[in-house]
């Protein structure tokens, strides 16, 4: 019983460790927790509405933020951070190192 267990536990970080290694994955977690620092709420979390504002340009769709303005674990702030990657990697540029350099250059993507 307790050896199928530590051997489940052993899988999962086996799998934690493989999506660490994705680049993507890295950045997009780095960015989150750089974000972190400066926003306890999403920056594009709408207060007096509850609109999502990323919710309109990733999924093309306006709509109430379901989470309340937290973005751990958000999937339309990860979307979006991926797409951000994503940008920056098929234009060749540095990829930034704060979250404050991709709002800031938000409006070149």
């Amino acid at each position: 019983m307790v050896r199928e267990i530590d051997e489940e536990i052993m899988e999962e970080r086996e799998l934690q460790k493989q999506e660490l290694e994705d680049p993507k994955k890295r950045w997009v977690l780095k960015m989150v927790k750089s974000a972190k620092r400066y926003h306890k709420l999403c920056p594009y979390y709408d207060k007096k509405t509850g609109m999502c504002l990323l919710m309109i340009t990733v999924e093309g769709v306006q709509g109430k933020c379901d989470r309340d303005g937290r973005y751990d674990g958000c999937p339309v702030f990860n979307k979006f951070l991926e797409k951000v990657y994503d940008s920056y990697k098929s234009r060749r540029k540095v990829l930034p190192n704060d979250f404050q350099d991709v709002v800031n250059q938000a409006y070149i993507i």
